[in-house]
């Protein structure tokens, strides 16, 4: 046990950077430099923090605020679509609905159309409940102007995430019936499964094949997928977590190929995000720490 408390808050630390970045390796990075900060100090003027987790908290977000800005250039120079860093999470992540949904695949792509000080704003507001001076601090504006820009971002928001909830029974249901599909090639059972205005997104990032724009519509998503069972050598499709929600895993000759997240509504899919870019699949041993 220890009584440090940059290791009592690092989960939430790492949770915070990494839903600014949509990267588990900038993330780290960025609690890295944290900590650098936080030793820097000195143990008598740690001693004096008075409130250590507002603190760190909003070193890291200043730190992570500096990267998006440097990240914002990559990524316009991404080849093909940007998704974010995969997380292997527990199933009991999907517990905590408002953490699960918070660093869920559909929220992280909605949260990459804004800003950077729009971002953190709304992360540390909406997801860790921030109060406002605090806000005002990490990011250098007024408590006024922090209102009015968590405002802007929580209606930007409203206006793309995905509204329904779906149970984990529910979910896991979904996820049978489209592994089966998948495995065995089945077009018709594909096309019941998914949802008719399906999108499937792929991230490649230039490094393997993968459509370079979404594929729109059930029809061409499950010709797609229908021929994964055919790919010359063994194919295996399982079940997995992913950020906090249902996702399938895709090997071939007993290597990792791709991971999907799957959004699932009214008992069918609406949309996989599927990452193939090696460099965003190498995290994926163990379960990442979260918490708000």
């Amino acid at each position: 046990m220890t009584d440090d408390p940059f290791v009592a808050h690092r989960s939430l630390l790492f949770t915070v950077a990494y839903e600014m970045l949509g990267s588990a390796a900038d993330a780290e990075d960025v609690v890295q430099e944290t900590w650098l900060r936080w030793a820097g100090l000195g143990a008598a003027a740690r001693a004096d923090v008075r409130d250590p987790r507002a603190y760190l908290v909003r070193i890291v977000t200043r730190q992570a605020l500096n990267r998006l800005r440097t990240l914002a250039r990559r990524r316009e120079e991404y080849v093909g679509e940007w998704l974010p860093e995969p997380l292997l999470t527990s199933p009991d992540v999907a517990e905590d609905v408002e953490l699960a949904e918070s660093v869920s695949f559909a929220m992280l792509t909605v949260l990459e159309t804004l800003g950077p000080t729009e971002r953190a704003v709304f992360v540390l507001r909406e997801v860790f409940d921030t109060p406002y001076d605090e806000i005002a601090e990490a990011v250098g504006k007024t408590p006024a102007a922090v209102r009015q820009i968590a405002h802007r971002a929580r209606e930007h928001v409203a206006a793309r995430r995905p509204r329904a909830q779906v149970s984990r029974a529910e979910q896991e249901a979904v996820v049978q019936r489209f592994l089966a599909a998948v495995r065995g090639g089945d077009l018709q059972e594909l096309l019941d499964v998914l949802a008719p205005d399906v999108v499937v997104v792929a991230d490649g990032g230039g490094v393997v094949a993968a459509a370079r724009h979404p594929i729109e519509g059930a029809d061409r998503a499950a010709r797609l997928l229908g021929g994964l069972a055919r790919l010359p050598g063994a194919f295996e499709a399982m079940p997995m977590w992913l950020n906090g929600g249902p996702a399938v895993r895709l090997d071939l000759d007993g290597e990792l190929n791709t991971v999907a997240s799957l959004v699932i509504e009214d008992g069918r899919i609406t949309r996989i995000y599927a990452i193939r870019n090696p460099d965003k699949l190498a995290r994926l041993g163990e379960e990442a720490s979260l918490s708000r």
